[in-house]
């Protein structure tokens, strides 16, 4: 048995990659197979209601292979289910690259809700969780929207004037925390490679240890403030802590 063992090991070294890291590959994303099915496990398209969609395909950039994004007054993200457990792959790490700044973006206001890029984590947390007083105003979302409403998500955003490391909830709930990365336009047209803790993030933000994550989403959007902005993203990595 032990024989066997040591055989798969030097057969199937990517095996032991495997339970280190969970790679999220942009390469899977084909624009011609979105159609919106939340059960595949691959890429596939959120709208937004009343919303014109971000575009997105699949190219080459700097030795990169991304997606890229095109918001012009619009809104969409592309997500990609996963099952994961923060507490065994707590750290995250993800290329990307912005043209610039939305020039009216401002991470506490409605109006200014604008990202040129951003990464969406979701948790897969129940809604018996929630107080009385939130449940209810769970439930009347859901009767009034079928949009997908996160109960828990981080979102790491490329911000506007947000000094790096803000944490704040999101404009529109404080279901979703904002969490500022990268800011301002100073690196604005060359690849940044980000790091983050997911699981101490969420403890930062919420004050509860995170349920595993469901859902990974990247987003460009200018609904908001009107505005255009391009944007790459390179693959997304959860690994385990050293």
């Amino acid at each position: 048995m032990r024989v066997f063992k040591l055989l798969i090991l030097f057969l199937f070294p990517s095996f032991l990659l495997a339970q280190e890291t969970i790679r999220i590959p942009v390469t899977e994303f084909n624009p011609e197979q979105l159609e919106g099915d939340t059960d595949n496990p691959r890429w596939s398209e959120l709208k937004l209601p009343r919303r014109d969609a971000t575009s997105y395909s699949l190219v080459e950039n700097d030795d990169y292979v991304a997606i890229k994004a095109e918001s012009m007054n619009s809104a969409s993200g592309l997500v990609y289910k996963v099952d994961i457990d923060p507490a065994e792959y707590p750290i995250l790490e993800w290329s990307w690259k912005v043209s610039g700044v939305v020039e009216n973006g401002n991470y506490r206001s409605k109006k200014g809700d604008d990202y040129s890029a951003r990464i969406y984590i979701t948790f897969d947390y129940s809604r018996r969780n929630l107080k009385l007083g939130e449940r209810i105003k769970y439930e009347t979302y859901r009767t009034f929207s079928r949009f997908p409403i996160p109960l828990r998500a981080i979102n790491y955003i490329w911000a506007n004037k947000a000094e790096v490391g803000t944490i704040a909830p999101n404009a529109y709930t404080n279901w979703v925390y904002m969490i500022a990365v990268a800011s301002g336009d100073e690196e604005a047209g060359v690849w940044k490679i980000q790091t983050q803790n997911v699981y101490e993030d969420f403890i930062s933000s919420f004050g509860e240890q995170p349920p595993r994550i469901n859902g990974i989403a990247i987003m460009s959007d200018t609904d908001n403030t009107k505005g255009s902005v391009e944007a790459f993203y390179g693959d997304i990595i959860f690994r385990k802590a050293k």
